[in-house]
């Protein structure tokens, strides 16, 4: 019972997060360097180098120098992503299938079409043929 007493465990419990926080970090930070298109390919090399061989140093190193950047940098991704989605959406709404029901929807409150030739009609253009 006294081989492993409280404290050791909650001393262990700590490195053990601290090793998976280094990880997190370490994988975040080099994410951030691939996608960073104002760094250099010898620049991307060095720091790779840097974190291989002095790992806790370089990714404290990283963080002072390029942390700042790091959050900027995943705001504009996030936004372009959102603003591509964004665009995606109206070229897909806009792509003619709203107009398209919304031309049957009046032929068929003026009477031209009857409502079996509506629905006809209708589960073809959702079909896309």
């Amino acid at each position: 019972m006294n081989g492993y007493p409280l404290l050791d465990l909650f001393w262990t419990m700590f490195v053990f997060f601290m090793w998976v926080l280094w990880f997190m970090l370490l994988f975040r930070i080099i994410g951030d360097l691939f996608r960073d298109d104002t760094v250099s390919g010898w620049g991307k090399t060095g720091w790779v180098i840097l974190l291989i061989l002095l790992p806790f140093i370089g990714v404290l190193i990283y963080l002072i120098a390029r942390g700042k950047g790091m959050g900027e940098r995943e705001m504009n991704r996030l936004h372009a992503n959102q603003q591509a989605f964004r665009t995606y959406v109206r070229e897909t709404a806009d792509s003619g299938t709203a107009s398209e029901l919304a031309k049957l929807a009046d032929l068929k409150r003026q009477g031209d079409i009857t409502g079996e030739e509506y629905e006809q009609v209708k589960a073809k253009i959702l079909a896309g043929t």
